[in-house]
């Protein structure tokens, strides 16, 4: 059974689609999802600050693309995406802690799911812990115990640390996926992520 590790931040739109369809991909192929929640904010100051810079000053017809491309996607999807949030970008840390907990707890697929939805669905603001909150109550998950795994170290670290592997392994953004230790990034590379697993599984 082969894995696909999936490097991932519910802050970018694109990783929402990818994430979901990685499902499908991963259940066609027979493969394993290593979840690896990051900080792509992180990542970004490490080894891709142009991202601040287009975001500052974005010519304006690649613009007008992007913006299409997205909600062409959101559909193919049969997603919504609010874009932009009123809150963007949004400072995602707690998210991603949280992301922790709930896999500890079996719960990640759930947790995110609902972290992607009031972001990108329903414009929420992921950075408030009552909002996160909610995301984890509807995950299954204990609030009061979410809350508390927010501010655990071991949490902390590990975020800290699944980022710089990311950035160590090559990767600058979210989503980035590897399977047999080869680099895929971002949702339109599905189709290639899907080839490799079905190649590794011949």
């Amino acid at each position: 059974m082969k894995t696909l590790e999936f490097y991932f931040d519910c802050s970018s739109p694109w990783t929402y689609l990818a994430f979901t369809r990685v499902h499908a991909v991963a259940a066609r192929t027979g493969a394993v999802i290593d979840w690896k929640p990051i900080l792509v904010g992180g990542v970004f100051n490490a080894v891709n600050q142009g991202v601040y810079q287009k975001r500052a000053a974005p010519e304006p017809r690649q613009k007008a693309y992007y913006d299409k491309d997205m909600q062409d996607w959101a559909r193919l999807c049969g997603v919504a995406i609010v874009w932009p949030p009123r809150v963007f970008p949004v400072n995602s840390v707690a998210a991603m802690r949280g992301a922790y907990h709930a896999l500890d707890a079996g719960k990640i697929v759930p947790y995110a799911t609902a972290v992607f939805k009031a972001y990108w669905g329903d414009d929420r603001d992921i950075s408030q812990r009552e909002v996160l909150a909610e995301c984890a109550a509807a995950a299954g998950l204990d609030a009061a115990a979410f809350l508390s795994g927010l501010d655990d170290p071991k949490n902390k670290e590990r975020l800290r640390a699944a980022t710089d592997e990311l950035i160590a392994r090559g990767g600058f953004g979210s989503p980035t996926m590897f399977v047999d230790g080869d680099m895929y990034f971002g949702n339109d590379r599905l189709p290639l992520v899907e080839a490799a697993l079905t190649k590794a599984k011949a």
